[in-house]
């Protein structure tokens, strides 16, 4: 993918994505995010059925929502939307199973469902209490980290990379682009840190910057797995030149939550 279809894309995303982080209201807020899971969610309940397993959309979207709930009401805690979303799958697949035609299919299709809601909607629905709690600037934080890192790997890889990092998850990932990822993660975050959150200790958001780009490295090539298994490069096409939805919140799935508790735990100052 060039770099002429790549960049109008990516500038027209990352504006919208930084106006709706500064500037929604809490309610707003949580249904862009709602809206940016939910199409991740069916970008990735699509996969399997390449190879004929078939998760349950409207169930999945269903979970997906009520976990997301249990970040916006306090009412709702997190264990009573996981003990919901569980009753739900169960009391669906009881009660739909009645072909013994169906029984291959159900241990891949209830894993996937349940599987699929969880990883995305617990994940990045921690953008929306990182925001509530610390404010937008963390949020920057957090992305400048993420997306300069990823550009600096991506760069340096295509023009230095030779050994491979993980060559069945992401052939095209190498230690010199990762290791170059580090460098500009945290570049990335000094650049944060000195213009927008300048009470964040130096070290601090030095060494959360590392951190964070090396967990992003384990998130990105963990939904590249999903999708070699099925034979795809990306998610869907939605995006020219950069594939789905899914594909641009790889890096977030793991790192939002892991730079949330970081912070919560250890604080910036």
């Amino acid at each position: 993918m060039s770099l002429r279809t790549r960049t109008p894309t990516a500038l027209i995303l990352l504006t919208f994505v930084l106006l709706s982080i500064q500037f929604l209201p809490p309610l707003g807020f949580f249904l862009f995010l709602q809206i940016g899971i939910l199409v991740s969610l069916l970008e990735f309940y699509n996969l399997p059925r390449r190879r004929n397993v078939f998760p349950k959309k409207a169930l999945g979207v269903l979970l997906s929502l009520i976990i997301g709930l249990s970040f916006f009401f306090e009412a709702l805690s997190l264990e009573l939307a996981l003990f919901i979303s569980l009753c739900l799958v169960a009391i669906y697949f009881v009660l739909t199973i009645n072909k013994l035609e169906k029984l291959p299919q159900f241990p891949a299709s209830i894993a996937l469902t349940f599987f699929g809601a969880f990883y995305l909607s617990f994940t990045i629905n921690f953008f929306y209490i990182l925001r509530e709690e610390k404010g937008p600037f963390i949020v920057y934080f957090l992305l400048a980290v993420i997306t300069i890192g990823d550009t600096g790997a991506y760069l340096f890889g295509k023009l230095l990379g030779r050994h491979k990092l993980v060559p069945i998850a992401s052939p095209k990932k190498t230690w010199e682009g990762s290791f170059a990822g580090i460098v500009f993660a945290c570049l990335g975050a000094v650049a944060v840190q000195q213009t927008l959150i300048k009470d964040f200790v130096l070290w601090k958001a030095i060494l959360f910057a590392i951190i964070v780009h090396v967990v992003a490295q384990i998130s990105d090539p963990l939904e590249s797995l999903f999708k070699r298994a099925v034979g795809v490069k990306d998610s869907s096409n939605i995006l020219p030149g950069h594939g789905g939805f899914l594909d641009r919140i790889d890096s977030l799935i793991l790192a939002t939550p892991f730079f949330y508790y970081l912070v919560k735990l250890f604080g910036t100052n």
